[in-house]
Protein backbone atom coordinates (compact mmCIF):
# COMPACT_ATOMS: atom_id res chain seq x y z
CA UNK A 1 0.00 0.00 0.00
CA UNK A 2 1.54 3.31 -1.04
CA UNK A 3 1.74 6.24 1.34
CA UNK A 4 0.98 8.49 -1.57
CA UNK A 5 -2.63 9.64 -1.66
CA UNK A 6 -3.59 12.53 -3.95
CA UNK A 7 -1.04 15.29 -3.32
CA UNK A 8 0.17 13.78 -0.02
CA UNK A 9 3.69 12.35 -0.02
CA UNK A 10 5.61 10.87 2.89
CA UNK A 11 8.75 12.89 2.01
CA UNK A 12 6.79 16.14 2.43
CA UNK A 13 6.64 15.38 6.17
CA UNK A 14 10.45 15.69 6.28
CA UNK A 15 10.52 19.26 4.85
CA UNK A 16 9.84 21.08 8.18
CA UNK A 17 12.76 19.35 9.96
CA UNK A 18 15.30 19.67 7.10
CA UNK A 19 16.37 23.10 8.38
CA UNK A 20 17.36 21.72 11.81
CA UNK A 21 19.09 18.51 10.68
CA UNK A 22 22.90 18.73 10.83
CA UNK A 23 24.34 18.66 7.32
CA UNK A 24 27.70 18.63 5.54
CA UNK A 25 27.74 21.17 2.69
CA UNK A 26 28.48 19.64 -0.73
CA UNK A 27 31.81 20.79 -2.21
CA UNK A 28 31.58 23.61 -4.77
CA UNK A 29 34.80 22.55 -6.50
CA UNK A 30 36.65 19.40 -7.50
CA UNK A 31 38.45 18.04 -4.43
CA UNK A 32 42.08 17.10 -5.26
CA UNK A 33 43.20 13.56 -4.48
CA UNK A 34 45.66 14.64 -1.74
CA UNK A 35 42.91 16.64 -0.01
CA UNK A 36 40.59 13.61 -0.16
CA UNK A 37 43.32 11.51 1.50
CA UNK A 38 43.61 14.21 4.21
CA UNK A 39 39.86 14.29 4.92
CA UNK A 40 39.72 10.48 4.92
CA UNK A 41 42.59 10.38 7.45
CA UNK A 42 40.91 13.01 9.66
CA UNK A 43 37.60 11.08 9.62
CA UNK A 44 39.40 7.86 10.53
CA UNK A 45 41.34 9.62 13.31
CA UNK A 46 38.12 11.04 14.84
CA UNK A 47 36.51 7.58 14.71
CA UNK A 48 39.53 5.87 16.36
CA UNK A 49 39.68 8.52 19.10
CA UNK A 50 35.97 8.02 19.84
CA UNK A 51 36.66 4.25 20.03
CA UNK A 52 39.02 4.91 22.96
CA UNK A 53 37.08 7.53 24.95
CA UNK A 54 35.11 5.75 27.73
CA UNK A 55 31.53 6.68 28.48
CA UNK A 56 31.15 8.90 31.54
CA UNK A 57 28.86 7.59 34.27
CA UNK A 58 29.17 3.87 33.51
CA UNK A 59 29.51 1.55 36.49
CA UNK A 60 31.71 -1.53 36.23
CA UNK A 61 29.28 -4.16 35.06
CA UNK A 62 29.76 -7.85 34.31
CA UNK A 63 26.58 -7.99 32.28
CA UNK A 64 26.76 -9.91 29.00
CA UNK A 65 27.28 -8.07 25.75
CA UNK A 66 24.37 -8.51 23.27
CA UNK A 67 26.59 -7.42 20.35
CA UNK A 68 29.62 -9.51 21.39
CA UNK A 69 29.56 -11.49 18.12
CA UNK A 70 29.06 -8.43 15.95
CA UNK A 71 31.31 -5.81 17.56
CA UNK A 72 34.07 -5.98 14.94
CA UNK A 73 31.69 -5.97 11.97
CA UNK A 74 29.57 -3.10 13.35
CA UNK A 75 32.73 -1.03 14.05
CA UNK A 76 31.75 -0.63 17.70
CA UNK A 77 33.72 -0.75 20.93
CA UNK A 78 32.01 -1.59 24.20
CA UNK A 79 32.00 1.01 26.96
CA UNK A 80 33.20 3.82 24.67
CA UNK A 81 31.57 6.60 22.64
CA UNK A 82 31.53 4.16 19.70
CA UNK A 83 29.31 1.71 21.61
CA UNK A 84 26.67 1.77 18.85
CA UNK A 85 29.15 1.92 15.97
CA UNK A 86 27.56 2.04 12.52
CA UNK A 87 24.50 -0.03 13.48
CA UNK A 88 22.03 2.94 13.32
CA UNK A 89 23.30 4.05 9.88
CA UNK A 90 23.09 0.55 8.40
CA UNK A 91 19.64 -0.09 9.87
CA UNK A 92 18.20 3.26 8.71
CA UNK A 93 19.74 2.90 5.24
CA UNK A 94 18.42 -0.65 4.88
CA UNK A 95 14.88 0.29 5.98
CA UNK A 96 14.67 3.43 3.80
CA UNK A 97 16.01 1.65 0.71
CA UNK A 98 13.55 -1.20 1.18
CA UNK A 99 10.65 1.26 1.64
CA UNK A 100 11.66 3.15 -1.51
CA UNK A 101 12.28 -0.01 -3.55
CA UNK A 102 8.93 -1.53 -2.60
CA UNK A 103 7.21 1.79 -3.48
CA UNK A 104 5.78 2.18 0.03
CA UNK A 105 7.21 5.70 -0.09
CA UNK A 106 7.28 7.62 -3.36
CA UNK A 107 10.78 8.81 -4.37
CA UNK A 108 11.94 10.10 -7.74
CA UNK A 109 15.74 9.84 -7.61
CA UNK A 110 16.05 11.92 -10.80
CA UNK A 111 14.74 14.99 -8.92
CA UNK A 112 17.28 16.88 -6.81
CA UNK A 113 14.66 17.85 -4.22
CA UNK A 114 13.48 14.25 -3.79
CA UNK A 115 17.06 13.04 -3.36
CA UNK A 116 17.70 15.69 -0.70
CA UNK A 117 14.47 14.82 1.14
CA UNK A 118 15.22 11.08 0.94
CA UNK A 119 18.72 11.54 2.40
CA UNK A 120 17.25 13.84 5.05
CA UNK A 121 14.67 11.20 5.99
CA UNK A 122 17.41 8.56 6.15
CA UNK A 123 19.51 10.80 8.41
CA UNK A 124 16.53 11.61 10.67
CA UNK A 125 15.63 7.92 10.92
CA UNK A 126 19.27 7.12 11.75
CA UNK A 127 19.25 9.69 14.58
CA UNK A 128 15.97 8.27 15.94
CA UNK A 129 17.40 4.73 15.85
CA UNK A 130 20.54 6.00 17.64
CA UNK A 131 18.40 7.49 20.40
CA UNK A 132 16.25 4.34 20.59
CA UNK A 133 19.28 2.03 20.84
CA UNK A 134 20.91 4.31 23.45
CA UNK A 135 17.78 4.22 25.63
CA UNK A 136 17.46 0.43 25.17
CA UNK A 137 21.10 -0.08 26.22
CA UNK A 138 20.69 1.96 29.40
CA UNK A 139 17.25 0.53 30.30
CA UNK A 140 18.47 -3.06 29.83
CA UNK A 141 21.09 -2.60 32.55
CA UNK A 142 24.17 -2.95 30.33
CA UNK A 143 25.92 -0.17 32.27
CA UNK A 144 24.63 -1.16 35.67
CA UNK A 145 21.26 -1.10 37.39
CA UNK A 146 19.24 2.09 36.85
CA UNK A 147 18.88 2.44 40.63
CA UNK A 148 22.65 2.37 41.05
CA UNK A 149 23.65 4.74 38.23
CA UNK A 150 20.77 7.18 38.87
CA UNK A 151 18.65 9.26 36.50
CA UNK A 152 21.33 11.93 35.89
CA UNK A 153 24.02 9.45 34.81
CA UNK A 154 21.49 7.51 32.72
CA UNK A 155 20.56 10.68 30.79
CA UNK A 156 24.24 11.60 30.42
CA UNK A 157 25.06 8.15 28.96
CA UNK A 158 22.13 8.41 26.52
CA UNK A 159 23.22 11.89 25.38
CA UNK A 160 26.84 10.75 24.92
CA UNK A 161 25.75 7.80 22.78
CA UNK A 162 23.38 10.01 20.78
CA UNK A 163 25.92 12.73 19.99
CA UNK A 164 28.58 10.13 19.13
CA UNK A 165 26.04 8.53 16.75
CA UNK A 166 25.41 11.92 15.11
CA UNK A 167 29.19 12.36 14.67
CA UNK A 168 29.39 8.99 12.88
CA UNK A 169 26.47 9.96 10.60
CA UNK A 170 28.18 13.28 9.73
CA UNK A 171 31.57 11.61 9.13
CA UNK A 172 29.89 9.18 6.73
CA UNK A 173 28.11 12.08 4.99
CA UNK A 174 31.42 13.96 4.72
CA UNK A 175 32.93 11.00 2.88
CA UNK A 176 29.83 10.38 0.72
CA UNK A 177 29.63 14.05 -0.38
CA UNK A 178 33.02 13.68 -2.09
CA UNK A 179 35.42 15.13 0.48
CA UNK A 180 36.92 11.70 1.16
CA UNK A 181 37.52 8.40 -0.62
CA UNK A 182 34.66 5.87 -0.48
CA UNK A 183 32.16 5.84 2.37
CA UNK A 184 32.64 6.26 6.10
CA UNK A 185 30.81 3.00 6.84
CA UNK A 186 33.21 0.96 4.69
CA UNK A 187 36.26 2.75 6.10
CA UNK A 188 35.25 2.16 9.73
CA UNK A 189 34.32 -1.51 9.16
CA UNK A 190 37.60 -2.31 7.37
CA UNK A 191 39.68 -0.48 10.01
CA UNK A 192 37.99 -2.28 12.89
CA UNK A 193 38.35 -5.72 11.29
CA UNK A 194 42.00 -5.19 10.28
CA UNK A 195 42.79 -3.88 13.77
CA UNK A 196 41.22 -7.02 15.29
CA UNK A 197 43.18 -9.37 12.98
CA UNK A 198 46.53 -7.64 13.65
CA UNK A 199 45.87 -7.62 17.39
CA UNK A 200 45.03 -11.32 17.50
CA UNK A 201 48.16 -12.10 15.49
CA UNK A 202 50.64 -9.93 17.42
CA UNK A 203 48.99 -9.21 20.80
CA UNK A 204 51.64 -9.18 23.60
CA UNK A 205 49.08 -9.57 26.41
CA UNK A 206 49.32 -12.70 28.53
CA UNK A 207 46.65 -14.98 29.98
CA UNK A 208 46.54 -18.02 32.22
CA UNK A 209 44.82 -20.96 30.52
CA UNK A 210 45.54 -23.61 33.16
CA UNK A 211 48.57 -24.89 31.24
CA UNK A 212 50.68 -21.91 32.25
CA UNK A 213 51.04 -18.36 30.95
CA UNK A 214 50.39 -17.90 27.22
CA UNK A 215 50.46 -14.90 24.88
CA UNK A 216 47.20 -13.97 23.17
CA UNK A 217 48.74 -13.18 19.74
CA UNK A 218 49.16 -16.27 17.54
CA UNK A 219 52.59 -15.33 16.16
CA UNK A 220 53.97 -14.08 19.49
CA UNK A 221 52.67 -17.25 21.19
CA UNK A 222 54.41 -19.42 18.56
CA UNK A 223 57.82 -17.89 19.33
CA UNK A 224 57.11 -18.19 23.08
CA UNK A 225 56.19 -21.90 22.75
CA UNK A 226 59.29 -22.67 20.67
CA UNK A 227 61.55 -20.86 23.12
CA UNK A 228 60.05 -22.14 26.40
CA UNK A 229 59.10 -25.75 25.60
CA UNK A 230 61.72 -28.50 25.48
CA UNK A 231 59.69 -30.67 23.06
CA UNK A 232 59.61 -28.53 19.89
CA UNK A 233 57.12 -30.81 18.10
CA UNK A 234 54.54 -30.48 20.88
CA UNK A 235 55.26 -26.74 21.01
CA UNK A 236 54.57 -26.41 17.26
CA UNK A 237 51.41 -28.52 17.57
CA UNK A 238 50.21 -26.25 20.39
CA UNK A 239 50.92 -23.15 18.27
CA UNK A 240 48.84 -24.54 15.38
CA UNK A 241 45.92 -26.09 17.26
CA UNK A 242 45.49 -24.43 20.68
CA UNK A 243 41.81 -23.82 21.49
CA UNK A 244 42.11 -21.17 24.22
CA UNK A 245 43.24 -18.33 21.90
CA UNK A 246 43.97 -17.55 18.21
CA UNK A 247 46.37 -20.07 16.64
CA UNK A 248 48.44 -20.33 13.45
CA UNK A 249 45.73 -22.38 11.71
CA UNK A 250 43.29 -19.49 12.20
CA UNK A 251 45.88 -17.07 10.83
CA UNK A 252 46.64 -19.17 7.73
CA UNK A 253 42.89 -19.63 7.14
CA UNK A 254 42.49 -15.83 7.23
CA UNK A 255 45.27 -15.34 4.66
CA UNK A 256 43.82 -18.11 2.44
CA UNK A 257 40.32 -16.54 2.47
CA UNK A 258 41.88 -13.13 1.69
CA UNK A 259 43.52 -14.41 -1.51
CA UNK A 260 40.48 -16.49 -2.55
CA UNK A 261 38.20 -13.43 -2.34
CA UNK A 262 40.71 -11.31 -4.30
CA UNK A 263 40.76 -14.06 -6.96
CA UNK A 264 36.96 -14.11 -7.26
CA UNK A 265 36.84 -10.30 -7.51
CA UNK A 266 38.26 -10.61 -11.02
CA UNK A 267 35.34 -12.74 -12.31
CA UNK A 268 33.15 -10.68 -14.66
CA UNK A 269 31.26 -10.66 -17.96
CA UNK A 270 32.09 -7.80 -20.37
CA UNK A 271 29.14 -6.75 -22.54
CA UNK A 272 30.20 -4.88 -25.71
CA UNK A 273 28.80 -1.36 -26.08
CA UNK A 274 29.37 1.39 -28.64
CA UNK A 275 28.61 5.08 -28.90
CA UNK A 276 25.58 6.03 -31.01
CA UNK A 277 27.04 9.31 -32.28
CA UNK A 278 30.70 8.32 -32.67
CA UNK A 279 31.33 5.63 -35.25
CA UNK A 280 33.93 2.96 -34.57
CA UNK A 281 34.36 3.84 -30.89
CA UNK A 282 33.52 0.79 -28.77
CA UNK A 283 33.84 -0.14 -25.14
CA UNK A 284 32.49 -2.67 -22.65
CA UNK A 285 30.14 -2.69 -19.69
CA UNK A 286 31.46 -5.09 -16.99
CA UNK A 287 29.04 -7.16 -14.89
CA UNK A 288 31.03 -8.55 -11.97
CA UNK A 289 30.33 -11.82 -10.18
CA UNK A 290 30.11 -9.80 -6.94
CA UNK A 291 27.63 -7.44 -8.62
CA UNK A 292 26.30 -6.03 -5.34
CA UNK A 293 29.74 -6.25 -3.65
CA UNK A 294 29.48 -6.73 0.13
CA UNK A 295 25.95 -5.33 0.49
CA UNK A 296 24.30 -8.78 1.03
CA UNK A 297 26.56 -9.65 3.95
CA UNK A 298 26.17 -6.16 5.49
CA UNK A 299 22.37 -6.44 5.37
CA UNK A 300 22.48 -10.00 6.67
CA UNK A 301 24.75 -8.86 9.53
CA UNK A 302 22.40 -6.00 10.41
CA UNK A 303 19.45 -8.43 10.51
CA UNK A 304 21.27 -11.00 12.68
CA UNK A 305 22.78 -8.42 15.06
CA UNK A 306 19.36 -6.89 15.78
CA UNK A 307 17.89 -10.38 16.29
CA UNK A 308 20.73 -11.26 18.72
CA UNK A 309 20.20 -8.01 20.64
CA UNK A 310 16.46 -8.36 21.13
CA UNK A 311 16.71 -12.12 21.78
CA UNK A 312 19.14 -11.59 24.66
CA UNK A 313 17.03 -8.80 26.16
CA UNK A 314 13.89 -10.95 26.01
CA UNK A 315 15.64 -14.08 27.34
CA UNK A 316 17.06 -12.14 30.30
CA UNK A 317 13.58 -10.98 31.36
CA UNK A 318 11.29 -13.82 30.21
CA UNK A 319 13.28 -17.06 30.46
CA UNK A 320 10.20 -19.18 31.06
CA UNK A 321 8.30 -17.90 28.01
CA UNK A 322 8.01 -20.56 25.27
CA UNK A 323 8.08 -18.11 22.34
CA UNK A 324 11.16 -16.34 23.78
CA UNK A 325 12.89 -19.73 24.11
CA UNK A 326 12.00 -20.58 20.50
CA UNK A 327 13.64 -17.31 19.38
CA UNK A 328 16.80 -17.97 21.39
CA UNK A 329 18.33 -19.43 24.55
CA UNK A 330 21.57 -18.00 25.93
CA UNK A 331 24.30 -19.16 28.29
CA UNK A 332 27.31 -17.31 29.72
CA UNK A 333 30.76 -18.80 29.07
CA UNK A 334 33.04 -19.41 32.06
CA UNK A 335 36.19 -17.93 30.49
CA UNK A 336 34.96 -14.67 28.91
CA UNK A 337 31.62 -14.24 30.68
CA UNK A 338 29.95 -13.52 27.33
CA UNK A 339 26.60 -14.99 26.40
CA UNK A 340 26.52 -17.50 23.57
CA UNK A 341 23.39 -18.92 21.87
CA UNK A 342 22.71 -22.52 22.92
CA UNK A 343 19.19 -23.04 21.57
CA UNK A 344 16.35 -21.62 19.52
CA UNK A 345 16.47 -19.82 16.18
CA UNK A 346 19.51 -17.64 17.01
CA UNK A 347 21.56 -20.77 17.78
CA UNK A 348 20.87 -22.24 14.35
CA UNK A 349 21.76 -19.00 12.51
CA UNK A 350 25.01 -18.59 14.50
CA UNK A 351 28.15 -19.96 12.83
CA UNK A 352 29.95 -23.16 13.93
CA UNK A 353 33.57 -22.08 14.56
CA UNK A 354 35.35 -25.26 13.52
CA UNK A 355 34.86 -28.53 11.65
CA UNK A 356 34.69 -30.21 15.08
CA UNK A 357 31.51 -28.25 15.89
CA UNK A 358 30.11 -29.17 12.46
CA UNK A 359 30.72 -32.85 13.22
CA UNK A 360 29.12 -32.58 16.68
CA UNK A 361 25.93 -30.91 15.42
CA UNK A 362 25.45 -31.37 11.64
CA UNK A 363 21.83 -30.09 11.74
CA UNK A 364 23.05 -26.76 13.14
CA UNK A 365 25.72 -26.56 10.41
CA UNK A 366 23.24 -27.45 7.64
CA UNK A 367 20.67 -24.90 8.83
CA UNK A 368 23.38 -22.22 9.06
CA UNK A 369 24.63 -22.97 5.52
CA UNK A 370 21.11 -22.80 4.04
CA UNK A 371 20.30 -19.61 5.97
CA UNK A 372 23.46 -17.80 4.83
CA UNK A 373 23.19 -18.85 1.17
CA UNK A 374 19.47 -18.07 0.86
CA UNK A 375 19.55 -14.78 2.82
CA UNK A 376 22.61 -13.45 0.93
CA UNK A 377 21.12 -14.40 -2.46
CA UNK A 378 17.74 -12.82 -1.62
CA UNK A 379 19.28 -9.65 -0.15
CA UNK A 380 21.51 -9.29 -3.20
CA UNK A 381 18.63 -9.79 -5.63
CA UNK A 382 16.40 -7.37 -3.69
CA UNK A 383 19.17 -4.77 -3.46
CA UNK A 384 19.50 -4.32 -7.24
CA UNK A 385 15.88 -3.20 -7.39
CA UNK A 386 16.06 -0.73 -4.49
CA UNK A 387 19.50 0.72 -5.22
CA UNK A 388 19.06 1.66 -8.88
CA UNK A 389 21.28 -1.08 -10.33
CA UNK A 390 18.64 -3.34 -11.91
CA UNK A 391 18.57 -4.16 -15.64
CA UNK A 392 16.00 -1.41 -16.25
CA UNK A 393 18.11 1.20 -14.39
CA UNK A 394 21.35 0.20 -16.14
CA UNK A 395 19.60 0.35 -19.54
CA UNK A 396 18.43 3.89 -18.77
CA UNK A 397 21.96 4.92 -17.72
CA UNK A 398 23.42 3.52 -20.95
CA UNK A 399 20.83 5.44 -23.01
CA UNK A 400 21.65 8.66 -21.13
CA UNK A 401 25.33 8.14 -22.02
CA UNK A 402 24.39 7.58 -25.68
CA UNK A 403 25.58 3.95 -25.52
CA UNK A 404 24.03 0.93 -27.22
CA UNK A 405 24.81 -2.78 -27.70
CA UNK A 406 25.84 -3.88 -31.22
CA UNK A 407 23.19 -6.11 -32.83
CA UNK A 408 20.38 -5.01 -30.50
CA UNK A 409 17.76 -2.30 -30.72
CA UNK A 410 17.58 0.34 -28.03
CA UNK A 411 14.30 -1.09 -26.70
CA UNK A 412 15.92 -4.54 -26.26
CA UNK A 413 18.57 -3.30 -23.78
CA UNK A 414 16.59 -4.15 -20.58
CA UNK A 415 15.82 -7.65 -21.91
CA UNK A 416 19.50 -8.35 -22.73
CA UNK A 417 20.76 -7.00 -19.41
CA UNK A 418 18.08 -8.99 -17.57
CA UNK A 419 19.80 -12.20 -18.69
CA UNK A 420 22.92 -11.29 -16.73
CA UNK A 421 22.25 -8.84 -13.88
CA UNK A 422 19.69 -10.77 -11.72
CA UNK A 423 21.75 -13.98 -12.15
CA UNK A 424 24.99 -12.19 -11.23
CA UNK A 425 23.31 -10.59 -8.21
CA UNK A 426 21.77 -13.81 -6.82
CA UNK A 427 24.72 -16.08 -7.66
CA UNK A 428 27.25 -13.48 -6.49
CA UNK A 429 25.37 -13.05 -3.20
CA UNK A 430 25.32 -16.83 -2.71
CA UNK A 431 29.08 -16.97 -3.46
CA UNK A 432 29.73 -14.27 -0.86
CA UNK A 433 27.68 -16.34 1.60
CA UNK A 434 29.57 -19.55 0.66
CA UNK A 435 32.95 -17.87 1.21
CA UNK A 436 31.70 -16.62 4.59
CA UNK A 437 30.72 -20.16 5.56
CA UNK A 438 34.10 -21.60 4.49
CA UNK A 439 35.93 -18.89 6.46
CA UNK A 440 33.80 -19.62 9.55
CA UNK A 441 34.37 -23.39 9.31
CA UNK A 442 38.13 -22.90 8.85
CA UNK A 443 38.16 -20.68 11.94
CA UNK A 444 39.43 -17.51 10.24
CA UNK A 445 40.28 -14.68 12.67
CA UNK A 446 37.53 -12.09 12.98
CA UNK A 447 34.73 -14.38 11.64
CA UNK A 448 34.00 -15.23 8.02
CA UNK A 449 31.67 -12.25 7.64
CA UNK A 450 34.36 -9.89 8.94
CA UNK A 451 37.04 -11.23 6.58
CA UNK A 452 34.71 -10.98 3.57
CA UNK A 453 33.80 -7.39 4.44
CA UNK A 454 37.42 -6.36 5.03
CA UNK A 455 38.72 -7.86 1.77
CA UNK A 456 35.91 -6.52 -0.44
CA UNK A 457 36.20 -3.03 1.13
CA UNK A 458 40.01 -2.96 0.75
CA UNK A 459 39.68 -4.09 -2.88
CA UNK A 460 37.08 -1.37 -3.55
CA UNK A 461 39.38 1.24 -1.98
CA UNK A 462 42.25 0.01 -4.16
CA UNK A 463 40.08 0.45 -7.29
CA UNK A 464 38.86 3.90 -6.18
CA UNK A 465 42.38 5.13 -5.39
CA UNK A 466 43.60 3.96 -8.80
CA UNK A 467 40.63 5.73 -10.43
CA UNK A 468 41.19 8.94 -8.41
CA UNK A 469 44.89 9.02 -9.32
CA UNK A 470 44.02 8.44 -12.98
CA UNK A 471 41.47 11.27 -12.94
CA UNK A 472 43.94 13.53 -11.15
CA UNK A 473 46.59 12.89 -13.80
CA UNK A 474 44.07 13.51 -16.60
CA UNK A 475 42.95 16.73 -14.88
CA UNK A 476 46.55 17.98 -14.66
CA UNK A 477 47.07 17.50 -18.39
Amino acid sequence: MSMQSGSFRFLNLIKPVMCVLPEVEAPDRRIPFKEKVLWTSISLFVFLVCCQIPLYGVLTSKSSDPFYWMRVILASNRGTLMELGISPIITSGMVMQLLAGSRIIDVDQTLKEDRALFHGAQKLFGMLITMGEAVAYVMSGMYGSLREIGATCAILIIMQLFFAGVVVILLDELMQKGYGIGSGISLFIATNICESIIWKAFSPTTMNTGKGTEFEGAIVATFHFMASRSDKLIALKEAFYRQSAPNLTNLFATVLVFFVVIYFQGFKVDLPVKYQKVRGQQGSYPIKLFYTSNIPIILQTALVSNLYFFSQLLYKRFKANMIVNMIGQWQETEITGQSIPVGGLVYYISPPHSFGEVWDDPIHALFYVVFILVSCALFSKAWIDVSGSSARDVARQLREQQLMMPGYRDSDLPKVLNRYIPTAAAFGGACIGALTIVADFLGAIGSGTGILLAVTIIYEYFEKICKEEGQGAAFMF
